[in-house]
């Protein structure tokens, strides 16, 4: 035992000689990561014994010294000892470095929350893909407006006071890690941050460190796997439960910081409560696009949920206004309504809520609010009997169908309290009750509809063959037109309930009906995937009105692969022109852009410069008819799907293009990134709420036309070069099935929706998420750079001087600049020598060549890419990432390796699913001591026992490493 135990110190000590050193005085991540480390290892040991601890410290160190100095033979030496542990062991081992890399991001955490703190954190640090470079509060860029642009502070607060920033939470299955484990790692972090505070006590330290090291053990022994896929349901309340835990709570507090940063500018005015600064809406139980799962009745079913929830959030707070609103003053106005309140519950006491009946009449605020307490109670009810029955017995009159009904008393209580000399508290509890009520509404979140174009012209046709005036979808896009104008124009019905219908028509049809069942304030807006043309704007227009929405939702293009988004500013020029459609807008037009199909069509450089083109076409189209258009972003989590540093993201779009008024996506596990705890939320609800209104205030520099032309040249050379690769080669397609998890990849279920838009087909039919997370497993990132070496080694070829205008286009271009920026972080995520491992244990040897073909394209874009920036390597001027990249790099590689050797097991038919039926329940029960019920909880697997659990649960690890999934 003893030389056990000195076996593990100087193993210990050996793995201190690896980790990255400390960046600046203030850098306590290493300390934090050893911390944890160390009480996981602990209870590593006590749960499974020394031998697996050993095994994962060596795994560790063979990782180490691999990323020290790259030499392939210490992946082989890695392989060697996880290809000799019998499946209850791998489990354990994938398991534990999954869970480091948890623990290691929570450090990192704590890290940087800490810097914060301290008002070190410097301009141009990373935090991961999704945080801003730049951290400027609202107070900073309120003062940097004022002092070096000249704005006067009226200014300021009329620009702000008058902006919208919409948070459009998506269901896009990009969360790998579960709920469950979400919140323990919260209270991890919580117990963490806590034990380095200050003032902390010695009995304080160890009650701490004893949660901790329960905290810990509890995420480690809660199963990391989802067992069967989610509903749309399911994520619908995983997405809602931010609501309840941070975002109710953290708009208002934001709001307050806001007014206390515009007082300290000189305006002593509070932002309206009713000013729009932050809106939510949500695609969860929405977004039908490619997703049989979400039907007609989950969109019902997620709508009446929120409003129960919106309701109870309420309910919940509206009697600590009551207690707190006991003063007897106020105004003749409101006395009168406390009088007729106090009446009608006498008269009618058994709709009310038995233990407000009887507040007497010298409390007139609490009578008015009891009042609102009932109706909201009823609102509940009612929405909870529809939701599980279908109907309710509860009256509609007893409850509340719009805001302005909700906001009417609220609104009488803050001016009488105002007229009474009250304002003080006026501005308390009440006014943060108001700014909720005004940013939630009755529905928490708008839900958006999407649906594909396709889906809408199936429909019409039907319709017009029905009529027997032909096929809709053999008509030219100007036929199609003209006669959806004249049945827009006209009043007679378009069909009845004689129309054929196939499933899928019957779907789009009944989802529109949903529209018109359910309150309007359920929904914002309904978006066209892959639209082409302005007939896909006008056909979803019909179909509201013959499906009788009272109030038809906005209808929004979004226009997603390349020639789409170039064909873009004529369609919504075409659609301007017509009187019907300018009639129907008021002035106002809402265009989304695909950020993650536009890369996968032809590659994130093109992508990014067909998007940047697009937006100011179409600011020009809609200048041009008087129209305010509002661009909508649908951008993912990673860098191959729009995803980035929100800031930046944000001070980067062309001039002109958000003027106050901005829409994006938050997908995924950027939604716990971004809100999954208070600090987080406050920092997001600011960096949105900032970036516009710089933008607005201090729009970014227009490029040059010789950086336009060069630009134009560059993107035909990367869009050529991406697809000559990806869709043209003959190999491609099955080289990336063979080197990557991309088959492997729907047995994580993370989400509801498929991961094909079709069953058959290539790449062509891929979703962005898995094509992006499969090349993200192998730290290949082939999707982000491929293109953009082609395009800068021809353009430099061409004239050396190109390379001078290209360092100038990033030192002050601040689009060019971020292009430029995220692709070295991908690089410095990246690393061939891991790709090239899958390529040996996975890929048949006549593809090898083609494998090392594109590895040498991944050595010369990087090249040439620091060659741009000025860099002699990565990051160089970035060391606190460059940290952290470090500090988790050793985990992913011990990852990386078993799951490519899990891969060849899995693959290799003497491992295939026939072995697992005759496979005894005693032989798994002996094939590990330590974990063998692990191996037991996936008894279905087609594959060997404990083959599928350690293959996701690397996949869950290396996610979490990468910091995306897709």
């Amino acid at each position: 035992m003893a030389r056990n135990i000195e076996k593990m110190a100087s193993i210990d000590a050996q793995l201190r000689l690896l980790v990255p050193k400390k960046v600046s005085e203030d850098d306590k991540l290493i300390e934090y990561d050893a911390l944890l480390l160390d009480r996981f290892l602990d209870i590593l040991q006590d749960l499974h014994g020394e031998e697996i601890r050993e095994t994962v410290q060596e795994c560790y160190e063979h990782s180490a010294e691999y990323e020290g100095k790259h030499n392939p033979k210490k992946l082989e030496d890695l392989g060697s000892v996880l290809t000799s542990l019998d499946p209850g062991d791998s489990i354990v081992v994938a398991k534990s470095f999954s869970h480091m890399l948890n623990l290691a991001n929570l450090a990192e955490e704590v890290q940087i929350a800490f810097r914060r703190r301290t008002k070190k954190l410097k301009k141009g640090d990373f935090n991961d893909e999704s945080s801003a470079t730049t951290e400027s509060d609202m107070e900073e860029t309120f003062k940097r407006l004022v002092g070096e642009l000249g704005k006067s502070p009226q200014e300021i607060f009329d620009a702000l006071k008058n902006q919208t920033v919409d948070l459009v939470f998506t269901a896009h299955p990009t969360q790998s890690v579960r709920r469950s484990l979400l919140q323990k790692h919260g209270r991890i972090r919580d117990c963490l941050a806590q034990l380095y505070a200050k003032d902390i006590t010695p009995d304080d330290k160890q009650e701490l460190d004893e949660a901790l090291q329960r905290e810990i053990q509890a995420a480690f022994r809660t199963d990391e796997i989802r067992r069967t896929p989610p509903t749309p349901q399911d994520e619908m309340r995983a997405g809602m439960s931010y609501f309840h835990e941070t975002i109710w709570n953290g708009v208002p507090k934001f709001l307050r910081r806001v007014d206390t940063a515009l007082k300290n500018i000189g305006i002593n005015e509070r932002v309206p409560y009713n000013a729009p600064l932050i809106q939510f809406s949500s695609w969860m139980g929405g977004d039908r696009d490619g997703n049989p799962r979400v039907t007609p009745e989950v969109t019902r079913d997620v709508c009446l949920l929120a409003r129960m929830m919106a309701a109870n959030l309420y309910f919940s707070q509206i009697e600590d206004l009551m207690f707190e609103l006991s003063m007897w003053r106020c105004s003749d106005e409101l006395r009168v309504r406390a009088d007729d309140v106090h009446s009608s519950n006498r008269r009618d006491a058994k709709h009310y809520i038995e233990f407000w009946k009887n507040i007497p009449l010298t409390e007139p605020y609490r009578v008015v609010l009891g009042d609102v307490r009932d109706k909201l109670y009823h609102t509940r009810e009612r929405s909870r009997q529809m939701l599980s029955n279908g109907t309710s017995d509860i009256s509609v009159d007893l409850t509340y169908t719009n805001i302005e009904q909700f906001l009417e008393p609220l609104e009488l209580c803050y001016r009488s309290l105002c007229s009474c000399g009250d304002r003080p508290i006026a501005d308390g509890s009440l006014l943060d009750f108001l700014r909720q009520v005004s940013t939630f509404g009755l529905s928490l979140v708008k839900l958006d509809i999407r649906q594909e174009s396709d889906r809408h012209t199936d429909v019409m046709d039907a319709i017009t063959t029905h009529l027997e005036i032909g096929s809709y979808k053999e008509w030219s896009e100007e036929k199609r037109q003209d006669w959806l104008l004249s049945e827009l124009s006209g009043k007679r019905p378009l069909f009845g309930p004689d129309l054929p219908k196939t499933e899928e028509i019957s779907d789009v049809l009944d989802t529109i009906h949903v529209l018109a069942e359910l309150p309007s304030d359920c929904f914002g807006a309904y978006i066209i995937s892959m639209a082409t043309a302005p007939s896909d704007v006008l056909a979803v227009e019909l179909l509201q009105r013959e499906c009788h929405v009272k109030e038809p939702l906005r209808v929004v293009p979004l226009f997603e692969k390349l020639a789409d988004l170039e064909s873009a500013p004529a369609a919504v020029s075409r659609l301007f022109s017509i009187d019907w459609y300018r009639n129907r807008i008021n002035g106002k037009q809402e265009v989304m852009i695909g950020y993650s199909d536009s890369g996968k069509d032809a590659g994130r450089l093109s992508a990014a410069w067909a998007l940047y083109k697009a937006q100011e076409e179409l600011v020009k189209v809609a200048k041009e008819f008087g129209v305010k258009l509002t661009m909508f972003h649908g951008r993912g989590g990673t860098v191959g799907r729009g995803g980035g540093p929100t800031h930046l993201a944000i001070l980067s779009q062309p001039p002109d293009t958000i003027l106050g008024s901005l829409r994006v996506t938050v997908q995924g596990e950027v939604i716990e990134q971004s809100f999954g705890e208070e600090h987080l939320c406050f920092r997001t609800l600011q960096r949105f709420t900032a970036a516009t209104l710089e933008h607005g205030m201090r729009p970014p520099i227009p490029p040059k036309p010789e950086w336009r032309a060069l630009l134009d040249e560059m993107a035909v050379i990367a869009t050529e070069e991406y697809r000559s690769i990806v869709f043209k080669e003959p190999r491609f397609v099955e080289y990336f099935r063979l080197a990557t998890p991309e088959l492997e990849y729907g047995r994580m279920n993370i989400g509801s929706r498929p991961s094909k838009r079709k069953p058959s087909g290539g790449i062509e039919s891929l979703r962005a998420i898995p094509w992006i997370f499969a090349w993200t497993q192998t730290r290949f990132h082939l999707p982000v750079w491929l293109g953009f070496g082609a395009a800068f080694k021809n353009i430099i070829q061409k004239d050396i001087k190109n390379l001078n205008m290209l360092q100038q286009m990033y030192n002050l271009w601040p689009f060019f600049r971020v292009t430029i920026d995220l692709i070295e972080m991908v690089f410095a995520k990246g690393d061939p020598g891991i790709a090239a491992l899958y390529d040996k244990l996975l890929v048949s040897k006549d593809l090898w060549p083609f494998g090392e073909q594109l590895r040498a394209k991944y050595e010369e874009t990087k090249e040439l890419l620091l060659k741009i920036a000025g860099h002699k390597e990565v990051l160089e001027d970035n060391p606190y990432l460059r940290q952290r990249l470090c500090l988790r790099d050793s985990y992913i590689t011990t990852l990386n390796v078993c799951q490519a050797y899990t891969l060849k097991r899995i693959r290799d038919p003497s491992y295939l699913c026939k072995l697992r039926p005759h496979i005894s329940k005693e032989y798994m029960m002996s094939t590990s001591k330590s974990a063998s019920e692990l191996v037991q909880l996936n008894p279905s697997s087609e594959y060997a026992p404990g083959l599928e659990d350690t293959l996701i649960l690397t996949m869950k690890g290396v996610a979490a490493g990468m910091q995306n999934t897709g």
